[in-house]
């Protein structure tokens, strides 16, 4: 099948002035070196003639490195003379709008939909005849089925009057059943289309809390749970709530999920890099931290919170317990919010590494509520879940005085509230069925599956934006 690849970077484009199918394209590296030079197991021979150094026939792969902007119709930017009688132009814009970058549904993507709609109006308007779009973790649309049990709960719970039906019984698991009243019973008007607290449905927060609990041996308040439309506007909310004007900072890691960059261009912001270490599996080395702090402060930024992303993405690395002490004592020492990205939690696949919480680890540590500032990201789109257009999520929010939660609370409660199908997804990934459950063995099943599957991929070393586990386009312009 002849592929388009929608890879995310869009500084890959390269593509020679006069092209041709019979062409092959080599991307020109703009990556972190490791996530274009793994070692990885080519699914061509170098003798097959599907390999890209003896194409012959028409296309197989055009990966996003082939686009070169000359082929095709100018951009909507191009067109700004057409509008220039608008009351906005990019002139009188927002700046910092103009500055933020989010090259994950960046100019590649939409010249990818362009293309894909092309295919729809003219099948052989290209040498190929799908898009599949690897740009973004997005698992179901590659195919990823969603847990049985949790999409039996959601459906209980948007449709309410099937749990008085006889035929239910037959249809759905005792535990979906059950799980389901339980959350109908938390909800205010048993509506999941009715708004909710804006920090999420009280009962559901309790539930969170008490996963929270149990993962890492120390109690949580649901009080600190704030459950959220996906990490993203959690980050954002912490941003807006930090970011005063461009001269303060946020360390964040470099490589980094290009939400932080975004966000924190967005608010005004200045992003102090730290580079993680690629020689010791992209370790982060506290003396660092401190010169880029201490560089930053030169430079008359003042630095208000570090951005740490375990397990890493897209590096992939697991922070060890010893080196996560180092991070909370040097924030606690530095006065920083500790910003700890925790979304692929689940996404280990090496045997001697393990995940801990930073919230685990400064308790640990003895340090309690007075002793750091620590905010704790969790989405339902990563790990085996995979509920990515669901949008659920939430952010544990710890060490903040009542005045400055209140202040949290008033950003959280402009959006209303986060969607009720994410907060009930939110509450069944840390309550998930338990031994002696109807659906345990399915769940368990369903899981091991998915987890097992990416392991696999990991181990294959196959083209991956780590540690999401799905194609990317490689050094060769090969979708592995």
């Amino acid at each position: 099948m002849r592929r388009f690849v929608a890879d995310k970077t869009r500084n890959l484009i390269r593509r020679a002035s006069t092209w041709s199918p019979t062409c092959p394209v080599s991307p020109r590296p703009h990556h972190p070196p490791s996530l274009l030079s793994q070692p990885t197991s080519p699914p061509f021979s170098s003798s097959s003639p599907s390999h890209p150094s003896s194409i012959t026939s028409p296309l197989r792969f055009l990966t996003a490195a082939a686009l070169h902007p000359l082929s095709f119709p100018a951009s909507p930017n191009s067109m700004a003379s057409n509008y220039s009688t608008t009351p906005v132009t990019l002139q009188s814009v927002n700046p910092k709008v103009l500055k933020c970058e989010y090259a994950v549904r960046g100019e590649i993507v939409t010249l990818a939909q362009k293309l894909e709609q092309d295919l729809k109006q003219n099948p052989d308007s290209h040498p190929f005849d799908e898009i599949i779009y690897c740009n973004i973790g997005n698992p179901q649309s590659l195919g990823q089925q969603p847990i049985t049990f949790f999409r039996e709960v959601l459906a209980l719970c948007d449709h309410p009057a099937i749990l008085d039906r006889s035929e239910t019984q037959g249809l759905f698991s005792a535990d979906a059943i059950e799980r389901a009243f339980q959350i109908l019973d938390q909800i205010p008007g048993r509506a999941t289309g009715a708004y909710s607290h804006s920090q999420g449905i009280k009962g559901l927060r309790e539930t969170i809390a008490a996963g929270i609990a149990e993962r890492d041996g120390f109690p949580a308040d649901p009080n600190d749970i704030f459950l959220t439309d996906g990490a993203s506007p959690a980050v954002h909310m912490m941003m807006q709530l930090l970011i005063r004007s461009e001269k303060d900072g946020i360390l964040c890691p470099i490589p980094q999920y290009p939400l932080y960059s975004a966000s924190i261009a967005l608010h005004g912001g200045t992003l102090v890099p730290y580079y993680l270490d690629e020689a010791t599996g992209w370790g982060l080395e506290i003396s660092e931290l401190k010169k880029q702090l201490e560089t930053a402060k030169s430079n008359g930024v003042c630095v208000r919170a570090l951005v740490v992303i375990n397990p890493g993405n897209p590096t992939g690395q697991v922070l060890a317990e010893d080196n996560q002490r180092e991070i909370v004592e040097f924030c606690k020492n530095e006065g920083l919010v500790l910003l700890a990205d925790e979304v692929y939690q689940e996404n280990i696949y090496v045997p001697d590494k393990q995940f801990h919480s930073f919230k685990k680890v400064c308790r640990s540590m003895g340090y309690g509520e007075k002793n750091i500032s620590l905010v704790s990201f969790q989405s339902v789109s990563k790990g085996y879940y995979g509920e990515c257009g669901k949008r659920g999520g939430y952010m544990e929010v710890t060490g903040f005085s009542p005045e400055i939660r209140e202040q949290i609370y008033k950003v959280a409660s402009v959006n209303l509230c986060s969607n009720i199908s994410g907060q009930i997804l939110a509450s069944l990934v840390m309550n998930p069925p338990k031994v002696g459950d109807e659906s345990y063995e399915s769940y368990t099943g369903e899981k091991d599956g998915i987890l097992s599957s990416l392991a696999k991929r990991a181990k294959k070393g196959i083209g991956m934006e780590l540690p999401q586990m799905f194609p990317v386009v490689m050094q060769n312009g090969i979708t592995q």
